[in-house]
């Protein structure tokens, strides 16, 4: 699996319908979920899964977290933040870290894959941007500074309630910088992401 960049844990949370707009279509979100689950059993097997995107739209370049819930526990959840792979393959190996490689949790089992659910979130590429242009449920947010970089999905601010400030904050505190290293000098870059699970299907 490529190490660069290397996947990023994040916390997950439950899908928000009003995260961003839809750019996968219903086909699309099931085949990426199926992907997903298959690139899991394919990895138990000790099969090769063919990565090669069945439609341009799905060859375009993407970051990707996979979350995986195990009896609506989070089992694991590893992304790409950068778009340096196309979505089809990104999908693919974010889902076997989560499965495999999330150091919070031990691998996933052959007696547990089938019984995973899959939320995706697919993200757009980060763009620097004022604290103050932040929206809260439609933003994830990446902060850089001193070699650290922390990053949380739009999804995980909803789910807390959290305001602007301390959605930075917490964004911080996942760097391990200062709470407020982002009035200080920390690089705060913004992204969207569209989020799906197979109980949304």
């Amino acid at each position: 699996m490529p190490m660069s960049p290397p996947p990023h844990n994040s916390s997950s949370a439950v899908a928000s319908s009003e995260v961003a707009q839809e750019e996968f279509s219903a086909e699309e979100r099931t085949l990426l979920l199926r992907l997903a689950h298959d690139s899991i059993s394919a990895a138990l097997q000790r099969r090769e899964l063919s990565l090669d995107p069945p439609t341009p739209h799905l060859a375009e370049p993407r970051g990707a977290f996979t979350s995986l819930y195990l009896y609506g526990e989070l089992r694991g959840c590893v992304g790409y933040v950068l778009p340096t792979s196309s979505v089809y393959r990104a999908v693919a190996e974010t889902a076997c870290a989560a499965a495999f490689d999330d150091n919070r949790f031990p691998p996933v089992t052959k007696d547990e894959a089938p019984q995973l659910e899959i939320e995706l979130s697919i993200l757009s590429p980060p763009q620097a941007i004022q604290p103050e242009a932040i929206e809260v449920g439609r933003h994830g947010l990446l902060i850089t500074q001193h070699g650290r970089r922390g990053l949380l999905l739009p999804q995980v601010p909803v789910e807390h309630n959290w305001d602007q400030t301390t959605f930075l904050q917490q964004t911080c505190r996942k760097a391990g910088l200062p709470l407020d290293a982002w009035q200080k000098g920390a690089t705060l870059q913004a992204f969207t992401a569209e989020v799906f699970s197979d109980k949304t299907l």
